[in-house]
Formats: C-alpha cells, structure tokens, sequence
C-alpha cells in the first residue's frame, strides 16, 4: 500500500482543519469515499491521524504559550490562568470528545496544552471524538448513498 496523492491531501486537509487554521476535511473525505478507490476504513484512518496529529500541535502550542505568561502582553492574568486551570482540571478534560466540533474545538484543544492536561489524557479523548465524528460521517454517507 502506498500513499496517493488523494490521500495526502485528505491527511493534510484534515491536519489543517484541527489547527487555528480555517478548513473542514467532511468535504474531502466523502468525495474520496463517492469515489470509490479507497476503502471506508482506509479513509477513516488517513482523515482521523491528520485531524488527531493537527490537534496534537495545537496542544503543544498551548503548553508552549505558558512561557510567555509572565510577559507584561500575555492575554491572561496569572488569577485567571489559575481559575482556568483549577475548572478545566475538574471539567475540562471529558470536554476534549467535543474537540472535533466546528469553532469551539480547536480553542478547546490550545487550552488543553495551556492548562497542562495529562498528553496521555488528552491524545485519548480527542482521537475517541474526532475517530467516532468522521465514522458517523462515514456511516451515514455510506447509508443515503448506498
């Protein structure tokens, strides 16, 4: 098996579409499925390791953001930051299965570095939601179509 260019572009589409970047990968993976070349799973796979490796970079770019919070431009005040951690350590971490939903994921998944959550934890949850997100996609395409 060897990488085609279709599938690059859905693992690429996809990694984009979990960063702060604009995008959404749906498109591109029910074209590739009403395509026909590619297996189901296959396509679940490609979609769901950029949409899972995407996050990944945001969580790392959250942790990373913590550098900078005693520089006198950084957004949020130490109080704050502590409040944030304090509720995103007792709620925030089932909130990760939502990390596929449109504008409030990619937030979600910055805040999950910045509030040091478990990587672990965190790779667990996101992949659990974003991998259920596009077999109901694909499932429900493969249904009205088939």
């Amino acid at each position: 098996m060897f990488l085609t260019a279709d599938l690059l572009s859905l693992f690429l589409i996809s990694f984009s579409a979990a960063t702060l970047l604009p995008g959404g990968s749906e498109v591109a993976l029910l074209a590739l499925s009403a395509d026909g070349r590619h297996g189901p799973a296959l396509l679940l796979c490609v979609a769901s390791l950029g949409n899972i490796l995407g996050s990944v970079v945001n969580y790392w770019l959250g942790r990373a953001a913590l550098g900078f919070r005693h520089h006198r431009l950084f957004p949020v005040s130490q109080q704050q930051l502590d409040k944030a951690q304090s509720y995103f350590s007792r709620w925030g971490h089932w909130s990760l299965l939502l990390a596929w939903m449109p504008v409030i994921g990619d937030p979600l998944t910055v805040a999950a570095g910045a509030m040091r959550c478990s990587f672990l934890t965190f790779c667990l949850l996101v992949s659990l939601g974003k991998i259920v997100r596009y077999m109901a996609i694909l499932g429900l395409f493969t249904q009205i179509f088939s």
